[in-house]
């Protein structure tokens, strides 16, 4: 599966063999993108629970694991996670150095690694990833003036830890814990399999509080292969991770905060402001939502 992720591209992380049936959808016929994710499919519960559960297996072989599992469930649960359906919000990264800005609204289809994104200013010009595809439909071409093939699943890998780690070719690592904001935190080192992804030389390093095993920071570097052509990675980020907002009994952050990493590990120069906001998950998604549309651009 071709999933860019942004700088931390890791689609198999999410396991596509872990289910490869896929819902068949109600297809209706809708006017705007509000209509057309109000009706198609509801994955079964029966897949959600065989997922949540291999996953489970899996992660508590370790003790890396074991706590990656516990942040899980701290975060609301793996099954909420898949069941509750695709998940919309805005998604606004503003780096401080004046560079280019990226906010749009998205719903990401979390079960298949799929996504579409609608400018915030612009309600026609759209960009997607279909799983094997990514499109683009703008009448402007300065619309995203940005990667949109790269920024197509970004914003979910940055505010969908722990759960995009339940599959396959992740390799955890127990790091020693460290102090943050005067709390002991566990701290456990994500790394991936050759092949696994279009970035498998990306890491992350995520830190939880060691009492409620909520996500709290994250460090991570980007080596996506299209802007380091001949290998390495940019320097660590450290993300501190905002105010963590009930969506329908799943704690996701509403703000993320990226530094610069200090030889310390910590926090350093405050680089991107990202905001996210009007978060919530819909049930139901027309089949051909995530499809490139008529006249779109395949990138």
């Amino acid at each position: 599966m071709k999933v860019y992720l942004a700088g931390l591209l890791m689609s198999s992380v999410i396991l596509m063999s872990s289910c490869n049936e896929q819902p068949k959808a109600k297809k209706e016929a809708t006017d705007t993108a509000a209509q057309e994710v109000s009706d198609s499919y509801v994955i079964p519960e029966s897949w959600v629970n065989n997922r949540v559960e291999k996953a489970k297996s899996r992660l508590e072989v370790t003790d890396a694991g074991k706590i990656v599992w516990a942040a899980m469930e701290a975060h609301g649960g793996l099954k909420n996670w898949y069941g509750n359906g695709a998940l919309s919000f805005r998604f606004n990264y503003q780096p401080l150095d004046g560079s280019t800005q990226r906010d749009s609204y998205q719903v990401v289809d979390v079960w298949r690694n799929k996504a579409v994104h609608t400018s915030t200013t612009d309600s026609t010009a759209t960009f997607g990833w279909d799983g094997e595809t990514a499109w683009v439909k703008a009448k402007d071409s300065t619309a995203f003036a940005y990667d949109t093939k790269f920024w197509a699943l970004t914003p979910l890998y940055l505010m969908g830890h722990p759960f995009i780690l339940d599959g396959e070719g992740v390799n955890l690592e127990l790091l020693p814990e460290t102090t943050y904001k005067n709390k002991a935190n566990d701290v456990v080192k994500v790394t991936f399999a050759a092949g696994t992804g279009d970035a498998p030389d990306d890491y992350y390093i995520l830190q939880f509080d060691k009492e409620s095993h909520l996500l709290t920071a994250t460090r991570y570097i980007v080596s996506y292969p299209e802007y380091f052509k001949d290998g390495g990675h940019n320097p660590e980020k450290f993300m501190e991770v905002g105010e963590l907002v009930n969506v329908s009994g799943v704690l996701l952050p509403n703000e993320l905060k990226t530094h610069w990493t200090t030889e310390q590990g910590k926090q350093g120069e405050y680089i991107t402001q990202i905001d996210i906001s009007d978060i919530h998950f819909v049930k139901d998604i027309n089949d051909d939502f995530f499809s490139p549309p008529e006249n779109a651009t395949i990138k």
